[in-house]
């Protein structure tokens, strides 16, 4: 099948990049859309050649978790010869882009952010970040925060716990991630705090005040379940557009490592897309926050 090029414009930049209201700051992480370009390529034709020989479903589905091993590698190279990351933070450790998630749960933080504002000020009493300038990051954090709560009501889930679901084509179904308010997010932070605290990193000044609401990445059989089940679907030689969306639904439920995930999984859908399809379905932008906090049928809309 002829593939269209890869180019920069599939790789639409994330929001929760840009953490910085300087535009030429911005400027240089839209830049990145040329990393993931180059590596997508190389992607796409190391797996064209794998897959030419492949005698079976189960080998195409091997040569697919090579080619995601090498986006892992690839993206830890980056990460290694980077300066550090932008706006507050945990200190940039590039170990993590390879450091399998395994038992240890990630998190991830939505809504008011504050260390996601440019310029913002640590408040020792509140234990959050205060003023600055806003950033598409914070705003991004904002939103889907809210529409994690909304979840709450629209799945008619009272309490703190709300377990998201992965329906694959043959029927089965497998929990991904979950989303978590009230106590179970004030649990969720200071587990955190004790985490890293336990890294030997300075938490005097780690974000847990405010109203935390979390998401929280599937049990490790359920996350690897997910993983092959995403690799199984893109392994056939009959995907299809509609499948196809599914298989990168999964792949987000199921990120493989502690950072860097994202981009990977953005990269790899991409490349597969482009040699299965012809070319890949648009990449939405906030493609990550969509798949952890709306839920499979929205996230999956083309």
């Amino acid at each position: 099948m002829p593939t269209a090029p890869i180019t920069p414009s599939h790789f639409p930049t994330s929001p929760l990049a840009f953490r910085s209201a300087d535009a030429d700051q911005q400027a240089r992480v839209r830049a990145f859309a040329d990393e993931q370009a180059a590596a997508a390529t190389a992607a796409r034709d190391r797996l064209a050649d794998l897959w030419g020989a492949a005698t079976t479903r189960a080998d195409r589905a091997t040569a697919l978790r090579t080619v995601h091993t090498d986006l892992v590698a690839w993206r830890y190279e980056l990460a290694a010869a980077a300066a550090g990351r932008l706006g507050q933070g945990i200190a940039h450790t590039p170990q993590r882009f390879r450091a399998p998630i395994a038992a240890n749960t990630n998190y991830d933080r939505l809504g008011a952010v504050g260390r996601l504002r440019d310029g913002a000020e640590w408040n020792p009493d509140t234990r959050t970040y205060a003023g600055g300038r806003t950033t598409p990051a914070y705003e991004a954090m904002v939103r889907f925060g809210q529409a994690a709560e909304s979840r709450f009501a629209l799945d008619c889930v009272r309490g703190d716990v709300l377990q998201n679901w992965v329906t694959l084509p043959d029927g089965r179904r497998i929990p991904g991630n979950r989303i978590m308010r009230g106590e179970a997010a004030q649990g969720i932070a200071e587990e955190l705090t004790a985490r890293v605290a336990a890294r030997g990193i300075d938490v005097s000044r780690m974000e847990t005040g405010g109203t935390p609401i979390y998401t929280a990445t599937p049990a490790p059989q359920d996350s690897e379940a997910l993983f092959a089940a995403a690799l199984e679907i893109l392994a056939d030689p009959d995907l299809t557009p509609e499948t196809y969306l599914t298989a990168r639904y999964c792949l987000f439920q199921a990120p493989q490592t502690k950072k860097g995930s994202d981009a990977v999984s953005r990269t790899f859908a991409v490349a597969v897309g482009a040699l299965a399809l012809g070319d890949a379905p648009a990449l939405p932008a906030d493609i990550d926050l969509r798949c952890y906090v709306l839920g499979q049928t929205a996230a999956c809309c083309p």
